[in-house]
């Protein structure tokens, strides 16, 4: 373990794995939390042509996916804001654009001419060949990710749990599902660079559902799936430097197992 961090690569690694897992992990739990699990997918599937609309215009794949995340993310929230509706209209938005982002990417690749090869990075991640520029972009945006959660937490756990009874009490619901959507695609931009954008559910989904078996108080919640994502991409890492397996497959491995034993623990232990 001790030549762990002697190369450059596993210090980017590491360093960008931490700044998801964090961002990540906040962001997961609201998604859990709202039950939009399939907003996520739909989000790193956008993240697809992005990443490679950024390789052929020959700038950084991860500003491809941000671009590209924010606008799916207010897409969904325009065409799916038919409150009267319910979940409906979203459903449908999420899955049009879901089908249309993966058209996109099969174009752009094949514009691209990178093969087979890029595909896999952008679908199973590649966090290994992270650049330091890289490392500087995801923590410019995991930083102003926390920081506009942080600011909404309060009035966003209003409206998820009772939206009635928040947008009767002039909590602005609608504004806050946009925000949280935001949030979201800046969290799935940056998480594809680990577990690719179909293993996105690894850090978004697990490591908050963990929390929710554990406790019902936010505060703690956000903390408990900010720890379980860290370490799960910690571990992750770590056991990939030292066997032949997939960061990806690890990480979703591992969060899949956290939250199992955080639903086993609740059976067995009933609060």
């Amino acid at each position: 373990m001790g030549g762990l961090l002697d190369f450059h690569f596993m210090q980017n690694a590491y360093a960008a794995g931490t700044l998801v897992a964090l961002l990540a992990g906040a962001a997961g739990y609201f998604v859990v939390l709202r039950g939009q699990s399939f907003a996520a997918h739909m989000l790193s599937q956008v993240g697809f042509p992005g990443a490679a609309a950024g390789a052929l215009l020959h700038v950084s794949p991860v500003l491809g996916l941000l671009v590209f995340c924010a606008a799916g993310a207010l897409a969904v929230g325009g065409l799916g804001r038919d409150v009267d509706a319910g979940d409906r209209t979203q459903s449908a938005a999420i899955g049009s654009i879901l089908a249309l982002a993966l058209g996109l990417g099969l174009l752009f690749v094949r514009l691209h001419g990178g093969g087979t090869q890029l595909i896999y990075s952008f679908l199973f991640g590649a966090i290994l060949g992270i650049t330091d520029a890289d490392v500087q972009v995801t923590a410019a945006v995991a930083i102003a990710g926390l920081a506009f959660l942080a600011a909404i937490g309060r009035p966003l756990v209003f409206a998820s749990v009772d939206p009635d009874v928040a947008d009767a009490r002039g909590v602005p619901v609608r504004a806050l599902a946009m925000a949280f959507l935001l949030i979201l695609a800046i969290s799935v931009a940056v998480t594809v660079q680990i577990v690719g954008t179909l293993l996105v559910f690894a850090l978004l989904v697990a490591p908050g559902a963990a929390a929710l078996q554990v406790t019902a108080r936010p505060v703690a919640g956000v903390a408990i799936s900010v720890a379980v994502a860290v370490a799960v991409t910690w571990a992750g890492l770590a056991l990939a430097y030292f066997t032949d397996l997939p960061v990806g497959f690890l990480v979703t491995t591992l969060a899949l197992g956290a939250y199992a034993a955080a639903r086993t623990a609740r059976v067995l232990v009933p609060a």
